[in-house]
């Protein structure tokens, strides 16, 4: 059959090639055409346009590129119909992939399945008219959906597991590599890296094999990193003469953006290693997002650290507005308070350095933590996130 799909950034492209792959294996003929990046290109089919031309994030940044976006979904419905796709599946990223979805229903005579799905629990919740209009399938990938879809709304979805846990296990696996065999095999690429460039690798600061690590995750947008590393580097240096800082670096952003906030600041940092990193911390600081879901998967306990702009503002429409009481996917899940969210008027320096104290080895919030992340694990479920989805989908489209 042909499969047409839409992901709009890059944790929609991870998982979408987790899909493609699984269709696959469902459906030897599969046949792909995609809005994507490189993991779904390597998963096969042809690619129209690559993610990074669509994913325009905040109010000013998507209107200053109106014409652009206006154009791409123009050019994707116009793909779609030439095409004549078997279904059209859409991953996440709502603005644009609901607009598709409309069209769809309106123009074709094909089923649109969605897999992962947009955020409506947190705030625009009244786009659930507009999927159940134009969605033939939801495929969820987080348990307290189905309670928000199903027993609010009347919506029959498929809760099909958590992808980032099964990569998260699959990886525990599979990674062998001693806390001493990580460090020198990333110094090493550091030192190889300068050779081949011609550059100086003293300008980067090295591991050390004989200091734990307390990890960063900044977040994998410019506005993100500029708004939340700075703080969490400070707060972290508290600690700066236990624990040596680490810096996960986000896909698509270039080192000279990172060096503006490292540079001369004892923080190394390490490029496409960020489940290496977490495997060996004992602690990180990390922006709201996947990243907090993974962070716990990984056994570390975290701090979550979400700077925004005028707090006052924000808090009371946090408090107001937004149908949740948490903003990470760790304590969404659980259904209670696992990690401190420091947000809006929170997110203060002596908040985030008190906080990262409390879960640092010995510290009094760790143990609690760590009981925490059992019961996530329990509530996600189901293994084989990917698998499970690409069954029922492949099982409803045959005749």
């Amino acid at each position: 059959m042909k499969y047409y799909i839409i992901a709009g950034e890059a944790s929609g492209d991870l998982h979408a090639s987790h899909l493609m792959k699984a269709l696959q294996r469902e459906d030897a003929d599969a046949d792909f055409r995609f809005f994507g990046g490189d993991m779904m290109s390597a998963a096969g089919g042809t690619r129209v346009k690559h993610y990074r031309e669509l994913a325009y994030m905040g109010f000013v940044p998507v209107l200053l590129h109106l014409r652009t976006i206006f154009r791409n979904m123009a050019m994707c419905k116009d793909d779609i119909a030439t095409w004549q796709p078997d279904v059209v599946i859409l991953v996440d990223y709502p603005g644009f992939n609901l607009s598709i979805a409309r069209f769809v229903k309106d123009h074709m005579d094909i089923p649109v399945y969605y897999y992962i799905s947009p955020k409506i629990w947190a705030w625009k919740e009244y786009r659930i008219k507009n999927i159940r209009r134009d969605v033939s399938e939801m495929f969820s990938i987080l348990p307290f959906e189905v309670d928000f879809y199903e027993n609010k709304h009347g919506y029959k979805i498929n809760y099909v597991g958590n992808p980032t846990a099964d990569e998260v296990a699959q990886f525990r696996m599979s990674y062998k590599e001693t806390f001493g065999d990580f460090v020198k095999r990333i110094n090493g690429s550091v030192a190889d890296d300068a050779d081949k460039n011609g550059t100086k690798s003293s300008s980067v600061l090295p591991l050390h094999s004989d200091r734990p690590v307390i990890a960063l995750l900044a977040g994998s947008r410019r506005q993100e990193i500029k708004d939340n590393l700075p703080d969490m580097i400070k707060a972290a240096y508290a600690y700066a003469d236990r624990y040596q800082i680490v810096l996960a670096a986000a896909p698509g952003i270039s080192p000279e953006y990172y060096r503006r906030f490292v540079y001369g600041k004892k923080v190394s940092v390490v490029y496409g290693e960020t489940y290496a990193l977490l495997s060996h911390a004992v602690a990180a600081l990390v922006t709201s997002g996947t990243a907090t879901l993974e962070t716990a998967l990984f056994d570390v306990p975290q701090v979550v650290c979400y700077e925004t702009p005028i707090p006052k503002v924000i808090a009371f429409l946090r408090r107001h507005v937004l149908k949740v009481k948490y903003i990470s996917l760790v304590n969404l899940i659980a259904g209670n308070e696992v990690v401190p969210e420091l947000v809006a008027d929170t997110f203060t320096l002596d908040n985030i350095r008190h906080s990262l104290g409390k879960i640092l080895p010995g510290g009094d919030g760790r143990e609690e933590m760590m009981c925490g992340y059992e019961q996530v694990r329990e509530k996600l479920g189901n293994a084989g996130a990917a698998e499970n989805a690409a069954r029922i989908m492949v099982a409803k489209l045959r005749p």
